[in-house]
């Protein structure tokens, strides 16, 4: 049986952290006057004391260095335990959620999904609206760091592929942890603050601004209106759709370009392919809307680029109901959300790597099909793909696709259409925010579903944040006595 206290100790500090940051809402709402600061009051003072507390109990544990069960544990357990503590200004709150609907906002947030339990946004405190657009950004920054520090280590979904170019450009990644963490995190903190500034130029009101900048460079999608991004049409829809792709990006690229490395990000295999595919679903989608519905030119490219964005990089916003756009373009969406943005960044979904190994592992088979004797192997920006790595992307993607039905089966038996339960599915594992049909589409919200349904989509959205299998490996038995 493994030691829980490393993991309890861990834990522990980044809830007693958490708990700190719930008086920044407070002071906004205590500066708004409008009587609802008390809740964040209760929730602050609860989440760091029981956090403190945690630590205090498992710090004599902390001795010795993690095994991989202990990552594994840690990994899925904080994207657990901070909802739980994020959930409370929801359940004190102005909103009077029941627990299942404040605990969904928080995954929602902190996994960066964006999908929303809440109607009526505007009329909400500003303390809570604040509160869920920060949610978003600490688990964009979450996400990065995991996925840069723990998931290659695991061997998570094929991103061990990327443990040679960390130690290549940056050294050994687990000596330097902290040291990479507080780099990514002041440059996604200047990137929030050029997104502030941007919308700030643009028209947005400060508080408008302040929320979407930390919603768009986490690609989490939370607005302050039911409109989502639909009340800032215009230029600021170009502007998101640019710090959309910039959190894309792997963020590895970032501290190379700051350190005088320009090339690996305009050579990057994944960053090439990304912008293509959003370069052709955007013109694909504005001629659609041009030829078909004889819509003006500008204001088709700008819907069409920015909806492309939000739904393939997992962020969510919605600028129209792109439903009305007919069958096609909903077939479109529905995919692109399976695409992802780049491994290392704040996305989410499959990633576009796994499809560049995929393919490349087809042409490698159908190469040794034409000649049996050559020695085709696949490859990624032109080092050769390891048995390992290959293996665990297929494996992921079996999974993927496993995880998706098995969910999407289950959300029907709890009575959702098709429609719903396969879009609610692919949006919750995808943590891409909207759906598709008129409960849980880009003009709906999820409020109407039953309590069992929230539930599994709960459990979808830990599942996608966390690459499926760092979850799934915790049921295994065998694992645990490894």
């Amino acid at each position: 049986m493994i030691d829980p206290r490393p993991v309890g100790y861990v834990i522990g500090l980044l809830v007693t952290a958490f708990g700190a940051t719930m008086t920044v809402p407070m002071m906004v709402d205590l500066a708004a006057g409008n009587g609802h600061w008390p809740a964040f009051l209760e929730s602050a003072i609860l989440t760091t004391l029981t956090g403190g507390l945690t630590a205090l109990a498992c710090a004599t544990g902390t001795g010795e260095r993690m095994t991989v069960q202990q990552l594994f544990l840690l990994t899925t357990a904080v994207w657990v335990a901070l909802p739980v503590f994020g959930a409370l200004p929801f359940v004190f709150g102005a909103t009077d959620a029941k627990g299942v609907d404040a605990f969904f906002e928080a995954v929602s947030g902190l996994t960066t999904t964006g999908s929303t339990v809440f109607t009526g946004l505007q009329d909400l405190p500003r303390g809570l609206l604040l509160w869920r657009s920060m949610l978003q950004w600490f688990g964009g920054i979450g996400i990065v760091v995991v996925a840069m520090v723990f998931l290659p280590e695991l061997r998570i979904g094929g991103m061990q592929i990327f443990r040679s170019e960390a130690f290549d450009t940056m050294g050994k990644i687990l000596p330097r942890a902290a040291e990479i963490a507080a780099q990514i995190s002041w440059i996604y903190v200047i990137l929030t603050f050029l997104c502030f500034l941007g919308y700030t130029v643009l028209g947005l009101s400060s508080f408008d601004a302040v929320n979407h900048a930390l919603t768009t460079m986490s690609t989490g999608g939370f607005s302050t209106t039911d409109q989502s991004f639909g009340a800032f049409q215009g230029p600021p829809e170009y502007l998101a759709a640019v710090f959309m792709i910039l959190a894309s990006l792997p963020f590895v690229r970032y501290i190379q370009v700051i350190t005088g490395s320009v090339k690996p990000i305009c050579r990057d295999a994944q960053v090439r392919a990304y912008l293509t595919v959003i370069g052709a679903a955007a013109a694909m989608l504005a001629v659609f809307q041009i030829v078909v519905d004889g819509r003006g030119v500008e204001e088709s490219l700008r819907e069409a680029l920015f909806n492309v964005t939000s739904i393939i990089s997992g962020t969510g916003y919605a600028s129209v109901d792109y439903q009305l756009w007919g069958a096609f373009a909903m077939v479109v969406f529905f995919f692109l959300g399976l695409v992802g943005g780049c491994a290392g960044s704040t996305c989410c979904s499959i990633k576009v790597f796994r499809y560049q190994i995929l393919l490349s592992s087809i042409r490698a088979q159908v190469q040794r099909i034409h000649s049996p004797h050559s020695l085709a192997t696949p490859r990624f920006e032109g080092r050769r793909v390891g048995p390992d790595v290959l293996s665990s992307v297929m494996a992921f993607f079996v999974l993927f696709i496993v995880s998706l039905g098995g969910l999407s089966v289950l959300l029907a038996m709890t009575g959702l259409d098709f429609v719903t339960a396969l879009s609610g599915a692919a949006t919750a594992i995808g943590n891409i925010g909207p759906g598709l049909g008129p409960v849980i589409g880009p003009a709906g919200y999820f409020g109407p579903l039953n309590d069992a349904a929230k539930w599994l989509l709960i459990f979808g959205m830990i599942l996608g944040r966390l690459e499926l299998m760092a979850v799934f490996v915790l049921f295994v038995p065998r694992f645990w006595r490894a």
